[in-house]
C-alpha cells in the first residue's frame, strides 16, 4: 500500500485523472456512443500523464526541495531515489504509448507523444526561464481529448476538435495565475520567474479575469460550433458561464471585502471546467 501511494504521488493521479477525463470526452463527442474502444485511449492516456508526470518530478527536484509547497514530494523527501523516479517514469511513458497506438492509431500516438515532448522538453525548461511560460505550456491539456476525438473516428484537424482543443487550452492560464497569486513567493524563492515579479496583485487580478472571461467565450462555442446538441446540456453550458463570469467579477473589485483569497477562484474555475467535461460527455446520450 505504501508503495502504491508513493506511485499516486509519483504520478500526480489528481491531475492525470483529469486529463483521462478529457480523453473520454473527445471520445464521446466523435465516437457519440460508450463502446469498448474507449478503454485503451484512456488507459493509454492516464498511465502515459503519470509517466510524464514522474519525469517531471525528476526534472524538477532540486527546485522542489526549495518550496514549501513540494518538499515532501517523493524526490526530495528521500522515499525515492531520482534514478527510481527516472526508471518509473520511463516504463510509464512506454506502457502508455504502446496502449495509445493499440487503442487508437499513429496519430493519436504521435499526438500523446507530443504532449510527452511539450511538458517535459518544452514547457519545463521554460518555466525556469519565464513568467508567461504557462501560455505555450498550455498546449499540454488541449491535446488528450484530441487523442480521444481522434480515437473515436475523427479528424484531428476537424474544426470541432479544434475548438475543443481550444477550450482546453485557454482555461488553464488563469488556472495557473491564481496558483502564482498564492505561491509566487515561494517560486521566486526556489528559483523560477513568477508573474508577481512583472505585475502587481491588481493587474494580475484584472488579467485572470480577461483569461477566464475568454474561457466562458470559448465554453459557448462549444455548443455554437456543434459540439454538444441537447437543449439540456446547451443551458448545462450557458448558465455555467453566467455563473463563472458572475464568481469572477468580484476580481476586479479594487478594494476587496477581505484579504483576496486566489485559492477560492482557483477551486471555482475548477468546478466549471468539470461541469463542461460532464456536460459534453453526456451530451452523445441526449441527442
Amino acid at each position: 500500500m505504501y508503495y502504491l501511494r508513493l506511485l499516486a504521488e509519483l504520478s500526480k493521479v489528481k491531475i492525470t485523472f483529469a486529463v483521462a477525463l478529457t480523453t473520454i470526452a473527445g471520445y464521446l463527442l466523435a465516437k457519440g456512443v460508450f463502446d469498448s474502444g474507449l478503454l485503451l485511449p484512456t488507459i493509454g492516456i492516464f498511465v502515459l500523464a503519470c509517466g510524464s508526470s514522474a519525469l517531471n518530478h525528476y526534472q524538477d527536484s532540486d527546485r522542489d526541495q526549495l518550496m514549501k509547497r513540494t518538499s515532501n514530494r517523493p524526490i526530495p523527501s528521500g522515499r525515492i531515489s531520482k534514478n527510481g523516479a527516472m526508471i518509473t517514469a520511463l516504463v510509464l511513458i512506454a506502457l502508455g504509448s504502446g496502449l495509445i497506438w493499440v487503442g487508437s492509431d499513429f496519430v493519436g500516438f504521435q499526438l500523446g507523444l507530443l504532449a510527452l515532448i511539450w511538458y517535459n522538453g518544452i514547457y519545463t525548461p521554460m518555466k525556469r526561464k519565464t513568467a508567461f511560460a504557462v501560455i505555450p505550456g498550455s498546449v499540454i491539456g488541449a491535446i488528450p481529448p484530441v487523442v480521444g476525438w481522434v480515437a473515436g473516428g475523427g479528424n484531428v484537424f476537424d474544426t470541432q476538435a479544434l475548438v475543443l482543443a481550444f477550450f482546453f487550452f485557454i482555461w488553464q492560464v488563469p488556472h495557473f495565475w491564481l496558483l502564482m497569486l498564492k505561491y509566487g513567493d515561494e517560486y521566486v524563492e526556489a528559483g523560477y520567474p513568477s508573474i508577481t515579479e512583472v505585475y502587481d496583485e491588481r493587474h494580475i487580478r484584472y488579467l485572470t479575469f480577461l483569461w477566464t472571461f475568454a474561457t466562458a467565450v470559448t465554453a459557448l462555442m462549444l455548443p455554437i460550433f456543434g459540439l454538444t446538441s441537447s437543449v439540456f446540456v446547451t443551458l448545462m453550458i450557458i448558465l455555467a458561464v453566467f455563473w463563472l463570469i458572475y464568481v469572477f467579477s468580484s476580481i476586479l473589485k479594487k478594494q476587496q471585502p477581505s484579504p483576496f483569497n486566489p485559492f477560492y477562484y482557483f477551486m471555482r474555475i475548477n468546478y466549471f471546467v468539470l461541469v463542461i467535461i460532464i456536460a459534453i460527455s453526456i451530451d452523445p446520450f441526449l441527442r
